[in-house]
């Protein structure tokens, strides 16, 4: 009797999880600035897979750690988009997504399956109705001539159901070079990057470890 329950414990936390990864890849791949740094190729040749690895690293993440709160659920997922595409989310869509990804993930474990599917399908749905659109946005300069900068700022308009739409800015930081390049160079726009440093483990180098394995 007890190997029974055992069993189907076993499998309803299975279950459990296997939710939870499809409500973090709905969050996630109707996430613009991802959808973005995805079509440019911000992440390089395997940007794609590079996005599919991050639904894995997001929900491993939930299930090493206790108590998550969504601050540092926001901070995993700007390391994430930093290390691994070179992009600084600063358009305000952060705490929308680590609320979105906490939430789904309290309900999978009060094991209220139909309201996170019921989410679940709603993504889908925006998903659906409309892509992300990428429109280049010129940073004014002081000299009238053309340059290659380490930032690129992009304005992004999706149109969702009913005509709903999000804006925002995503910087993708490309790294110089070689070391002899000059530095960061003074951002004309005036953007100031603060980043906080976790004190639980990221996946250092999780990509490339990913890669190894395959």
């Amino acid at each position: 009797m007890r190997l029974v329950c055992g069993v189907k414990m076993a499998a309803a936390v299975s279950a459990t999880r296997e939710l939870f990864g499809e409500g973090v890849r709905a969050v996630l791949h109707t996430w613009p600035v991802l959808q973005i740094a995805v079509d440019n190729g911000f992440g390089g040749a395997y940007s794609q897979q590079k996005a599919e690895w991050m639904v894995d690293a997001v929900q491993q993440y939930f299930h090493d750690n206790s108590d998550l709160q969504q601050d540092e659920v926001e901070d995993f997922l700007s390391d994430l988009m930093n290390n691994e595409f070179d992009t600084v989310v600063d358009d305000g869509s952060l705490p929308q997504v680590a609320q979105k990804v906490c939430m789904m993930f309290q309900q999978c474990q009060q094991g209220k399956v139909a309201e996170v599917r019921e989410h679940i399908s709603q993504l889908e749905a925006k998903k659906a109705a409309g892509r992300a659109k990428v429109t280049p946005v010129k940073t004014p300069t002081e000299e009238d001539e053309d340059s290659e900068d380490d930032e690129e700022s992009m304005e992004c308009d999706e149109a969702g159901a009913g005509g709903a739409s999000v804006s925002g800015t995503v910087v993708n930081r490309q790294q110089p070079p070689s070391a002899s390049a000059p530095a960061n160079e003074e951002e004309d726009d005036g953007w100031t990057v603060v980043r906080r440093k976790k004190q639980c483990v990221i996946y250092q180098a999780a990509w490339a470890v990913h890669r190894q394995s395959r």
